[in-house]
């Protein structure tokens, strides 16, 4: 009899997505592999309301990894935004597949994109990190809170007297929600996407990964999972995620970080809004890919130097 392997995720639609695509990887490289999905409610799924104070650590994914740990999946399939930066004890992340791009989207009602947002413009979105790049650039915005999976946010933006909302752009492809002549039509509305600069609107670690975790002590689910690994991918995420950890924060943090790989030299950029202050403290760091640990405590160490260097 083939092996099977159970795949761990979320109910939404992109999450199912997501994990029909890790299963679409695993079957091109493991044809007679027999691969099965379970789908979990997690915390995050089941709350209506988010006390942003007490953080999102785990909102989305510690019921997936208990599910994982009590043997009842094999594969736990994340959006590796979600996942604390702290690694749960029992648990890996082994794999990874490649990154989609991980810019941030504009979806405005208007035509003309950023540029053509009127004076004191009403955008929704439920990041920290985005509202204050938002801010960052422009004073005279009103920002409201907006929670949801991809299609109940865009239904929000249709049913509310706003002008846009900004979104993860992996997810509206993964969506099939690619801009056709920088327009998206979604259940009989047309709104128009803007990719937003990475400059200025730095990503959250780890968006646009999609993270594939296993028991530590699973070496076959851990061997069958390499074959789909995107090496490159590994290592930025394992940087991303060792500065959010140095720096002792989780997603819902003011911060951007963002990890790439160019001719065998991985280069690091980072954005940390602090306190009130409008501007960012930023910093970038650039060496040996399988030192990334080792560059995002340097990252960190510049942007600890700027700060220093501003309050002298």
């Amino acid at each position: 009899m083939a092996e099977k392997i159970v795949l761990g995720t979320r109910g939404s639609e992109l999450a199912r997505t997501q994990a029909r695509l890790v299963e679409k990887a695993m079957q091109t490289v493991r044809p007679e592999l027999r691969i099965g999905t379970k789908i979990i409610a997690t915390k995050g799924d089941k709350t209506k309301a988010v006390d942003l104070r007490a953080g999102r650590k785990g909102l989305f994914t510690a019921e997936i990894e208990r599910v994982l740990l009590a043997g009842d999946v094999d594969v736990a399939v994340h959006s590796a935004k979600d996942l604390p930066s702290e690694t749960s004890p029992g648990v890996e992340i082994a794999a990874v597949l490649s990154r989609a791009p991980m810019d941030d989207v504009l979806v405005s009602k208007h035509p003309g994109g950023w540029p053509s947002l009127p004076c004191g413009a009403t955008i929704a979105t439920g990041s920290v990190r985005r509202k204050r790049q938002l801010l960052w650039k422009r004073k005279d915005l009103q920002l409201v809170d907006l929670r949801g999976n991809v299609p109940t946010r865009l239904r929000k933006l249709a049913d509310n007297d706003w002008d846009a909302i900004v979104l993860a752009r992996a997810g509206l492809e993964r969506l099939g929600l690619t801009p056709a002549r920088n327009e998206i039509s979604f259940e009989g509305r047309q709104f128009f996407p803007e990719i937003l600069p990475s400059e200025i609107f730095l990503p959250a670690g780890g968006q646009g990964i999609i993270a594939l975790q296993v028991r530590d002590n699973d070496e076959t689910t851990t061997a069958i999972v390499d074959l789909v690994n995107d090496r490159e991918t590994l290592l930025c995420l394992r940087a991303e995620r060792e500065f959010l950890r140095l720096l002792n924060v989780d997603c819902n943090a003011p911060v951007g970080v963002l990890a790439g790989i160019d001719n065998g030299v991985m280069k690091m950029r980072a954005q940390f809004f602090m306190n009130e202050s409008a501007a960012p403290w930023r910093a970038e760091v650039a060496g040996i890919p399988d030192d990334c640990e080792h560059l995002a405590s340097q990252l960190l160490d510049r942007l600890r130097a700027r700060y220093e260097h501003e309050q002298e």
